[in-house]
């Protein structure tokens, strides 16, 4: 039951990622798509409390009790971080999504498919490690669509101060 579960977590995790890059996909952003999106984290937490009263009730279970723990927990909080990104573009209605938002909306759900197989492999014990291979080359991608996202957020803001400076 417990990979079955694992499974669950990671099926609602793609459904919040396809939700995030739908809801950015557009300018401005389909704000009302952070409810869907937190109605997933919802189900999510739902699903991680089952297994952590299950793990409490299980004497013997089929890996680790620790990583059946640390499973669900990272993959609540990877959901918990989807909904916390909707989150902010709805609260503070942003109008248009700045460079990389939609490429990092991208990998996410990317990395979520790779998990999603990487979860489904975990119980064959059997293609998890290519998983992660492939998720920790997404991670880097979009460490590279973060820092180039930084630069221009700074280099604009060089270029509004030098404007500034110049009318004074």
């Amino acid at each position: 039951k417990f990979f079955a579960d694992f499974i669950a977590l990671a099926d609602r995790i793609v459904s919040g990622a396809t939700l995030l890059e739908k809801m950015l996909a557009t300018d401005p952003p389909a704000w009302e798509m952070a409810i869907e999106i937190k109605q997933v984290e919802e189900a999510c937490d739902t699903v991680t409390h089952e297994i952590i009263q299950r793990l409490n009730r299980t004497f013997v279970t089929p890996i680790d009790r620790e990583d059946i723990y640390q499973i669900a927990k990272s993959l609540h909080d990877v959901m918990d971080a989807i909904d916390a990104a909707a989150g902010v573009v709805r609260r503070y209605r942003i109008p248009a999504m700045p460079y990389g938002a939609r490429e990092l909306a991208s990998l996410i759900w990317r990395s979520t498919m790779q998990v999603k197989v990487a979860v489904e492999a975990l119980e064959k014990k059997s293609g998890v490690h290519d998983r992660t291979v492939e998720i920790n080359r997404l991670e880097n991608a979009a460490d590279q669509v973060h820092d180039e996202a930084l630069r221009r957020l700074f280099e604009h803001e060089k270029d509004a101060v030098t404007i500034i400076k110049c009318k004074e």
